[in-house]
């Protein structure tokens, strides 16, 4: 049972209602800067997850905080510096809590949100469990749109 095209602009319409402010602000604007995988960009990156996490939330039909989750999944990776050219070298393991620590610095996380993007990694990082159906949705959309972008949108 497919929805009305109606239904899927009124879908698409709270989408960008509810990520307008936050991506529009300077601060999350700066992931344009960064490259995440390929050619595509941690903003775009970041947006896509978010698209892709309300999509599946709603395509399951899964009742959720869309709010946080929307938030959550935009600020997945708002860890501020190219990986591609850190000193880091376990950016992998590391980068969840440094998008966390700047995400509450500069948008005031709930723990639901917080804990969205700590657990986004799972299971490569074990111990940070997801812990609402809104963590566990951007988990997956993050691996379902870092396996398309680093598969099709190479360079």
């Amino acid at each position: 049972m497919s929805k009305k095209p109606e239904e899927r602009t009124l879908s698409e319409k709270e989408f960008n209602r509810l990520l307008e402010a936050i991506s529009q602000d300077p601060k999350s604007l700066q992931m344009k800067q960064f490259v995440q995988h390929g050619k595509i960009t941690t903003y775009d990156h970041c947006l896509a997850v978010a698209r892709t996490s309300h999509r599946l939330c709603r395509i399951l039909r899964i009742k959720t905080r869309e709010a946080e989750l929307v938030k959550g999944a935009f600020l997945h990776d708002y860890y501020l510096y190219d990986w591609h050219h850190h000193d880091e070298p376990w950016h992998g393991f590391t980068h969840p809590a440094s998008a966390t620590d700047n995400a509450d610095r500069d948008f005031s996380l709930s723990d639901r949100e917080r804990n969205i993007i700590e657990s986004h990694m799972w299971p490569l990082i074990p111990h940070k469990l997801p812990r609402s159906r809104e963590a566990v949705l951007v988990s997956i959309a993050d691996k379902i749109c870092s396996v398309r972008e680093t598969l099709f949108c190479r360079k």
